[in-house]
């Protein structure tokens, strides 16, 4: 695969929830073309094999259900069978359900279909345990490792995290909460030569979003224009165009003395007021 550029990553082993994703399957192509050694982890097994076979170099595939702490400790002993330590861990495991998700952008007197008032407290729970609770148990079962030796924690933030976005409150919520984890960790893990930080990607398009972007026909749906409307570089980003701040970011040449931020990757969505 064409990388930015490349780190030296052969010495290390890397472990990635939500392994099985667009996103995240990407990330482990680009480890594993630096010589990094790449355990993905997944509940769907399948996609987690799909994208461990695609990425090359030394890849597994791991069932793992991340908010299940025994499931966790039972990839955490296989990862170590196979690879014997841990140095990386990317925390990728996250999405929206539509429980928590509103119909309408804006509440009226007069408003019908699902509003604000009409989602179930379950939705936000599973919401916020597929975003904070999975980075917490695994950062909790693989971080018990890397405290160790050192190492360095990715967490996976959001547009969200800056500004909310209409209709997903809960998914919102959650993914400032990852920002903010991000900033705990890194002061906690600090004294142990761990590094946490967060990548929040602008709009991409992956199997979770590409209903609410695109009619089934392929033509944009107006929630697409409105996104591209507000992104200056007036498109979607590519999954690629994140490997250059993950590498930067898991170089401790090149980000040594970086810990605690969120670094957008957003065509200036984050920054762009709307005038």
């Amino acid at each position: 695969m064409k990388l930015p550029f490349k780190v030296d990553l052969s010495e290390k082993v890397a472990v990635i929830t939500g392994g099985g994703g667009v996103i995240c399957s990407g990330f482990a192509a680009a480890l594993a073309a630096c010589g990094c050694r790449v355990a993905l982890l997944d509940i769907n097994e399948e996609a987690a094999k799909k994208a461990a076979a695609e990425a090359g170099g030394e890849c597994i595939a791991v069932k793992c259900d991340c908010l299940d702490k025994q499931s966790l400790f039972a990839a955490k002993e296989t990862v170590l069978q196979k690879f014997e330590k841990i140095d990386i861990l990317i925390n990728g495991t996250g999405g929206n359900n539509p429980r928590a998700t509103t119909d309408n952008e804006y509440m009226t007197p007069d408003t019908v279909g699902k509003d604000f008032f009409s989602l179930d407290a379950s939705g936000l729970k599973f919401v916020f345990d597929l975003n904070i609770t999975s980075a917490f148990l695994s950062t909790q079962v693989f971080g018990a490792e890397m405290v160790k030796t050192g190492g360095n924690i990715i967490n996976i933030s959001s547009m969200n995290a800056y500004r909310p976005l209409t209709k997903i409150p809960a998914y919102s919520a959650a993914k400032a909460g990852v920002s903010n984890f991000t900033q705990w960790l890194a002061v906690h893990f600090a004294p142990c030569g761990i590094r946490c930080n967060a990548i929040a990607p602008g709009f991409f398009v992956t199997n979770q979003n590409r209903s609410l972007l695109f009619r089934d026909d392929g033509e944009p749906t107006p929630r697409t224009g409105k996104i591209l409307a507000a992104t200056p570089m007036k498109r979607f980003g590519e999954v690629s165009e994140l490997y250059g701040t993950l590498l930067w970011l898991l170089s401790d040449e090149a980000s040594g003395f970086v810990t605690g931020i969120t670094v957008p990757v957003d065509g200036g969505f984050s920054s762009y007021s709307g005038v």
